[in-house]
C-alpha cells in the first residue's frame, strides 16, 4: 500500500513537473534577437542615478519622442529600452552629468485598437498573452453581421506596414489595429 501511494505521488509529480514546463514560458516572450521596440503611447520610467529631478515616468508622445529635463527631446520611436538608455547618457553626457548611469523601464504598453463589426470598437490598454479572441472579448464581442473569418491585423508603423490575415489564436502586439469586417448575408 505505501509503496503504491509513493509512486502515485511520484507519478502525479512528475506529470505537475512536465504541465509546467510546457505551460511555463511567460506570455510575452518574443522570438530569440527580436526585442520590444518603443513607440507612441508606451508609459516608461527613467531613472537618473544619483539625480532625482532627472528622473521620472514619462509617456512617448505623438512623435516618438520624451521630453526630459535639461536635454529636451530625445528619440524614442523605435528603439529599444537599452538604445534609448544610450540616447539619454549622450544627450547628458557632454554638458550635464559626467559619468551618467541610466535605468529605462516599460511601465505600460500601448494600447491596441479594434474597429468593425464589435459591439464597442475603441483603444484598449495591451496585456500580455493577449489573442484576437480576447482582444474581441473586450470590446464586448462580435455584432450579429460580423465576418469572423477574415478577420485582420495591420501592424507597425507607417514605414514597414503589415497587414495580416489572422485567426482567433492569433497573439497581438502592442500598437496593434485589429479589424472585424462586415459581412452581407
Amino acid at each position: 500500500m505505501r509503496v503504491m501511494y509513493r509512486r502515485t505521488v511520484v507519478i502525479l509529480f512528475g506529470l505537475l513537473i512536465g504541465f509546467l514546463t510546457v505551460v511555463a514560458p511567460a506570455a510575452d516572450e518574443q522570438p530569440p534577437g527580436t526585442e520590444y521596440r518603443l513607440s507612441m503611447g508606451d508609459k516608461i520610467r527613467i531613472t537618473v542615478y544619483g539625480h532625482e529631478d532627472l528622473s521620472g515616468e514619462f509617456e512617448i508622445d505623438t512623435a516618438g519622442k520624451v521630453s526630459l529635463p535639461l536635454v529636451g527631446d530625445v528619440e524614442a520611436d523605435g528603439r529599444t529600452a537599452n538604445e534609448f538608455e544610450s540616447a539619454i547618457i549622450a544627450a547628458l553626457r557632454p554638458d550635464y552629468l559626467r559619468n551618467p548611469r541610466v535605468s529605462v523601464e516599460l511601465l505600460d504598453y500601448r494600447p491596441f485598437y479594434i474597429f468593425g463589426e464589435v459591439k464597442s470598437p475603441g483603444s484598449y490598454p495591451y496585456s500580455s498573452g493577449m489573442t484576437v479572441i480576447s482582444a474581441i472579448a473586450v470590446a464586448g464581442g462580435f455584432t450579429y453581421r460580423a465576418r469572423k473569418n477574415r478577420i485582420q491585423i495591420v501592424r507597425g508603423s507607417d514605414d514597414n506596414r503589415v497587414e495580416l490575415q489572422v485567426n482567433d489564436d492569433t497573439l497581438i502586439q502592442p500598437g496593434d489595429v485589429i479589424e472585424v469586417p462586415e459581412r452581407f448575408f
